[in-house]
């Protein structure tokens, strides 16, 4: 038990609080007041335009008064009003009608991103085939919902998409496994003159490795075929985990050549000067 002089002299230092807070409050409300009668005076409306921020932020500090205090520090808005506002945001809590939409549950979006990265860069596939390639990833989906996901995102049936393909989309799609070949030309001097050896080289694109598969004075067809064959061993040919070759329509690459990467070769040929 306090000493009656302490008792006293608690007693006096709450109550000067309480009146030092008092007196703010009061200037506080009757500051709103004025703030409310300027803005009616400004614009004609008796009601203070607020945000839902603005709301909530009200509410949730006025649930906290007693209805005793709500009475005497509402300026701007009805006590009432404080309380719907409040019941307002206890209900939107728990409604999910919101969140729930009507037919089936749309797909999680990694394989909503997987689908449309594979019609990408794969122009050709179509809807069956991007369906059979994401099972065999144990991704079961309908070949309908493959159709709706890229309707959705704009992209067009696989026809429409490998004829609008641009040649940097085919880059892009066969990065992993594109080479490119071509002959340059190197003049030596010789015993009777200038000799002219032409240089078969080969180069991987995605990592700029250049091969040279062969030097010759007069390539022939027997030596281009060879030349084909080796660069497609299945041990250790160049391009043997090749999908797609590009090179130009020079006439030194003869029918042997043509015939050397076929059929044996799973190497497509494709020319940079025609669609892909």
């Amino acid at each position: 038990m306090l000493p009656v002089a302490v008792q006293f002299i608690v007693a006096m230092l709450a109550h000067a609080l309480n009146q030092r807070m008092a007196r703010k409050a009061e200037y506080l409300r009757e500051e709103n007041r004025v703030l409310k009668e300027a803005l009616h005076a400004a614009t004609g409306k008796a009601r203070i335009p607020l945000t839902n921020e603005q709301r909530r932020r009200l509410a949730t500090k006025g649930r906290a008064l007693t209805p005793q205090e709500r009475e005497e520090c509402c300026q701007i808005v009805r006590p009432s009003t404080i309380l719907a506002w409040f019941w307002q945001l206890v209900a939107r809590k728990y409604d999910s009608s919101r969140v729930r939409k009507p037919g089936r549950p749309r797909k999680a979006n990694e394989i909503r991103e997987l689908v449309l990265r594979i019609a990408r860069e794969n122009p050709a596939w179509g809807y069956t085939k991007i369906r059979d390639a994401l099972r065999g990833l144990r991704i079961e989906i309908g070949r309908t919902t493959v159709a709706n996901l890229l309707a959705e995102a704009g992209l067009e049936p696989a026809p429409e998409r490998n004829r609008k393909r641009t040649w940097k989309q085919f880059l892009r799609s066969h990065w992993e496994t594109l080479y490119a070949c071509d002959f340059f030309a190197v003049e030596t001097l010789g015993v009777f003159g200038t000799v002219r050896y032409l240089v078969f080289f080969v180069i991987e694109l995605k990592s700029r490795a250049v091969h040279i598969a062969g030097i010759r004075i007069n390539p022939g067809e027997a030596w281009v075929l060879q030349v084909a064959r080796n660069l497609v061993d299945p041990v250790d040919g160049f391009l043997r985990n090749a999908t797609h070759l590009i090179h130009d329509r020079d006439p030194l690459f003869t029918q042997a050549w043509t015939a050397g990467l076929s059929p044996s070769c799973p190497v497509s040929k494709h020319d940079p000067r025609s669609a892909p």
